[in-house]
């Protein structure tokens, strides 16, 4: 290995320590979460010129005018999904493939659904690649969720609605839990998690977020 390599390996392995520590001082303290957002390289999923900022706790942008999420916002929501080894995840909103990887981590099966054709396919192309087998990714309007493979222990939904939708309150088991972003504008948005009773629905209000609106239909690609 050459001195510059080592620099570089140097270099990186302090990036992801620091990425870490960013992940802690904004409450990301599960430590399942922590493992599996150490063992998922948000690298595979950056591409082209942002690429050098992969390891800043920021939103980055990626094709089809959406953004790959800022990683302590998904460590909170991933924190807040209380998901456990058995569970059925159902992630609307694909994107970058990011937050279906984490998922896979901690669940026994993780959907995820995009609107955007070409973003389930650059996707599905990372899973393979980092052998995430327990994926499956599908090019589909995610406020319908997908009664099909329903109904689902724990969903999350990574772009914000007026309001949770009906569709996917439906497809939550007794005691399953939801977390999304819900506003009326991309400025005051409140990120909130749904907890399926016997009877009606618990809603807790955890934050404030920004995120893409959640438009139905499927995309042009």
């Amino acid at each position: 290995m050459t001195m510059d390599a080592e620099e570089d390996g140097d270099d990186l392995a302090e990036r992801k320590m620091r990425f870490l520590f960013a992940l802690r001082s904004k409450g990301v303290t599960d430590s399942r979460v922590l493992t599996a957002m150490e063992r998922v390289d948000r690298g595979h999923f950056v591409k082209g010129l942002f690429s050098d900022r992969t390891y800043e706790d920021m939103p980055l942008p990626i094709a089809c005018g959406q953004t790959i999420s800022q990683p302590s916002v998904v460590g909170l929501m991933t924190q807040a999904l209380c998901v456990q080894p058995r569970d059925t995840v159902l992630e609307v909103g694909t994107g970058s493939g990011y937050q279906a990887a984490i998922l896979s981590q901690l669940a026994r099966r993780v959907y995820t659904v995009d609107r955007h054709r070409r973003l389930v396919r650059e996707a599905m192309e990372v899973f393979r690649t980092l052998n995430l087998t327990n994926i499956t990714a599908i090019a589909a309007d995610g406020s319908f969720g997908l009664p099909d493979q329903g109904p689902f222990d724990r969903i999350l939904v990574t772009a914000a609605a007026e309001d949770p939708p009906g569709p996917l309150l439906a497809q939550l088991k007794i005691g399953g839990i939801m977390v999304l972003p819900v506003g009326q504008s991309d400025a005051v948005q409140s990120l909130i998690k749904v907890t399926r009773l016997e009877k009606g629905f618990d809603y807790e209000e955890l934050r404030p977020v920004r995120f893409v609106p959640l438009v139905e239909g499927l995309g042009a690609e």
